[in-house]
Order: C-alpha cells, then sequence, then structure tokens
C-alpha cells in the first residue's frame, strides 16, 4: 500500500554508507510502496537531489559525513522528511537524535526486518512530527545542576548605543556581583543565581574584552560545532564557557567578524536550550541588524549573518532593548522597537536609553527623553543609564564590571534598577539536583568578587 494519496509509490533518497547501502536500497525498492529514485554518495548529493524534488522521504546513515543540523534542516526546508540509521552502541542514538530527523532506526533492524524499515520511511512521510531534540546524556563524573533556566537577549539598534557594556554589567549584577562587592540599597533583590553570558554579535563582539579575558578560543563557536555534531551537552557548554567572577560565565564570542558562517541558528537554538540547563540566566549580547540575509540573495539555504541575533531573540524569554539617549540615538531606538515588531519578537521588554545626559537632551534629560519615548513609542518607564564616563571608562581599562570597580557610581545604581526590572520579568527556579558543573575559573576576579 502506498502512503502517497495518488497511489504512487513514496520516492525515496538513500544516502547509507559501506556495505549497508546494498541492503538498505534493495529492500525499499522491493516494497511496491516506495521507489529509490536516487542513492547518494554524499551529503552535497543527497541536498541537491532533495532541493531539485526528487524524493520526499531521505533515509541516511548516522555517520554519513558531513550529516550534521545544518543539512537535516535544509532537507527539512524542502520538505524531506529524513529517517536516519545509526549504530546500536551507546550514546549513537542520542548523538544522532540530537540532529533532529522525523525517524530513528537501528541499523541491524532496518537490515534484519524490511518492513520495518519500509514502515518507518511511510510513518515519517504521514506523520510529520520529530523526536524531540535530545542531548548525551550526562558524564558521572561531572554531575550538572539541573536547571529550567531563562534567558534575555540584550539588543538595540545600530549606532553603537551600548549592548554590549549593558549586558555584560547586567550579567553581573544578576549573578550578585554588587552584594559581593558591598551592599548597598537597590541592590538586586533575590538570591544568587547562576549566569551565563554569551557574546552572540556578529558584527563586533567585545564582551571577552571588556572582562579582560584571551579571545583565542571561540567559545560559542565550539559550543555551534558541538551542537551541529549532536554532541552538545550541559557538561560540554559548561567546558567552553569559564568563570570571570563567582556565579558568572562567559561564552565568548568570534574572535573576527569573518568568522560569522561559524553560528548558524540551527545549532544556537540548541545552544540556548543547553544554556537553560547550564544555568539560570543566560544573557545573549546580540549584534544590531535583523534582516533575514537570504531574502537578499538568491540563494535561500546560504548562511545568514544575522542568524545568530534572530535565533537569541526567538529564543529570549525577554529582551532589553538598549538605545543611545540623544536625538539621533532615540529616533533609532523608536524604529527599532517596531523593527523587533516587525520581526515578530513578542517577549516583554525592558527598554533602556543609555548615557543620560543634559548637553544631548536638555537641562532635563530624564524627563525629556521618558517623555519621547512614551509618545513615539509607548513606553512609560524607560531605564536610565546616566552618562558616567568615570566609570566605564575605568571599568574598560582594568577588564572588570563596573560593581567591581565603580560600586557607588550613578550609573551602577541605574544598573542594578535595570537588573531589578530584568528580575521581575523572568522568576528564576531552583536547580533540582546534582552540584556545580566544574569549568576554569579567572582566580584574581574571583580574589575581588570575595
Amino acid at each position: 500500500m502506498s502512503a502517497l494519496p495518488d497511489g504512487t509509490p513514496v520516492p525515496v533518497l538513500c544516502a547509507v554508507r559501506g556495505p549497508a547501502e546494498a541492503g538498505v536500497a534493495t529492500t525499499l525498492a522491493a516494497d511496491p510502496g516506495t521507489v529509490v529514485v536516487r542513492r547518494c554518495a554524499d551529503v552535497a548529493e543527497l541536498l541537491a537531489a532533495a532541493a531539485a524534488g526528487l524524493g520526499a522521504v531521505a533515509v541516511v546513515s548516522g555517520d554519513l559525513t558531513g550529516l550534521d543540523r545544518a543539512a537535516v534542516a535544509a532537507l527539512h526546508e524542502v520538505g524531506a522528511r529524513v529517517v536516519v540509521l545509526h549504530d546500536d552502541v551507546a550514546h549513537e542514538e542520542q548523538r544522532v537524535r540530537a540532529l533532529g530527523p522525523d525517524r530513528l532506526l537501528a541499523l541491524a533492524a532496518a537490515l534484519a526486518d524490511g518492513t520495518t524499515l519500509v514502515s518507518t520511511v511511510r510513518d515519517a512521510l504521514r506523520d510529520p512530527a520529530r523526536p524531540e531534540t535530545g542531548a548525551l546524556p550526562e558524564l558521572d563524573d561531572a554531575p550538572v545542576v539541573r536547571r529550567s533556566g531563562s534567558v534575555v537577549a540584550v539588543w538595540g539598534p545600530t549606532g553603537a548605543p551600548g549592548r554590549s557594556t549593558v549586558a555584560v554589567n547586567l550579567a553581573a549584577e544578576l549573578a550578585g556581583a554588587g552584594r559581593r562587592a558591598g551592599r548597598r540599597r537597590g541592590a538586586p533583590e533575590g538570591p544568587d543565581v547562576e549566569v551565563l553570558l554569551a557574546d552572540a554579535d556578529t558584527y563586533g563582539g567585545v564582551v571577552a574584552q571588556l572582562l579582560g579575558m584571551l579571545d583565542e578560543s571561540v567559545g560559542l563557536a565550539a559550543a555551534s560545532r558541538a551542537a551541529a555534531q549532536g554532541v552538545l551537552d550541559a557538561v560540554a557548554l559548561a567546558r567552553v564557557s569559564p568563570y570571570v567572577l563567582a556565579r558568572l560565565r562567559v561564552l565568548t564570542g568570534i574572535t573576527r567578524p569573518a568568522r560569522w558562517v561559524e553560528l548558524p541558528a540551527s545549532s544556537l537554538d540548541v545552544v540556548w536550550e543547553r544554556a537553560r540547563e547550564v544555568a539560570d540566566v543566560t544573557v545573549v549580547d546580540c549584534g544590531f541588524s535583523l534582516e533575514h540575509d537570504e531574502l537578499l540573495t538568491y540563494d535561500t539555504r546560504a548562511p545568514q549573518r544575522n542568524a545568530a541575533t534572530l535565533s537569541a531573540l526567538a529564543a529570549a524569554d525577554v529582551v532589553v532593548v538598549v538605545g543611545g539617549a540623544d536625538p539621533v540615538g532615540i529616533q533609532r531606538l523608536v524604529r527599532g522597537l517596531g523593527d523587533l515588531d516587525d520581526a515578530g519578537v513578542l517577549a516583554p521588554r525592558v527598554v533602556v536609553a543609555n548615557r543620560v545626559r543634559g548637553r544631548a537632551s536638555g537641562s532635563r534629560p530624564a524627563q525629556a527623553v521618558g517623555d519621547v519615548l512614551a509618545r513615539y513609542a509607548g513606553v512609560d518607564a524607560p531605564i536610565l543609564l546616566p552618562d558616567d564616563p568615570a566609570a566605564c571608562d575605568r571599568a574598560v581599562l582594568e577588564g572588570r564590571v563596573v560593581a567591581e570597580c565603580a560600586p557607588s557610581s550613578p550609573v551602577r545604581s541605574a544598573l542594578t534598577t535595570l537588573a531589578n526590572a530584568v528580575r521581575a520579568l523572568l522568576p528564576v527556579p531552583a536547580a533540582e539536583t546534582g552540584g556545580p558543573v566544574g569549568g576554569p575559573v579567572r582566580r584574581e576576579a574571583l580574589e575581588r568578587a570575595h
């Protein structure tokens, strides 16, 4: 019996490695309900055949060179279902499941019983529901606190409004850096939480430099590669995100803008999922552009430079929108809020006007900025960060956060207000089991924090 409504056999693309390829192809060809239209030698040929509309289902071996989340996503984009045949060895099923196929089947079972293989192919076509994207079981020698954390995306329009500065210091405040630097009125409310700061700016990420870290090893790119291969779990993510302060991990960004191709959305979606397991709150420093790059080219499957920003915004539970507090910056901020609406970003927002100063906004800058945002953007209670070059310049020069080097500064007080506003929108669940995830620590930072 055919699975297609018009009674024709299901067209199948077969890309299986090794001696098993002949057996799989013969089994599918022998059934009247399926037909093998192409036996592909590699992922490139498989993707080309699928893009040409030759097959409705792709049967692929899990060890096929080049098979990753991006390849599976590309097959799904052209309407092909994916059945992955995996070896019956430890962790292999979990690894290929993390690639996002529609169906999984042990290779031995497929060869032993042709009926099972054919029914799996038909089921994948009839029911597009895919197995849950999972990760490898945690290693026994590295217990992980099981969390269900939140994601905060820090975004802002073009013009360097201070996104990275806000992201770094917001993450530090959420991690409790202010309380350890000295208790004061306005300190962030609630217990200290585990925070992960990720640099996803593909145009000019500077988080590592702001924190005085060496950026030779790109944490986010390494995590993205592991996610593409289906081997990223909480332990693996913790290993590439070292502590820079107590309870604050950092996932450094790409060292050169030209490396943006290493951050595809299909992989970063998994990174944010794993980040929720590692940290109670993940703060993502995003780039400015919201354009869908593939709309500007004929190749709709080409990598997107803005994929990292779009992926983070899609995953965010709260979006912190940062704009400059001068006439040009406010205009860009108002337009940027509309751009977020057009991009379908529906998460709750906290709007921040950065570097508020009388020289740019008049004799009453706070009132002027608030009135403009209320009138033209409908923002009733923006967070206003005063222009405090002494504190901010010192923090950048020393590679520290404002709470460490200028805990009593005006901008630090406003940052604690921002942290409290974000906390109010993000109830942080308690960890469930296990102990803290191990990882390298910047010793001098911990000594300063305590």
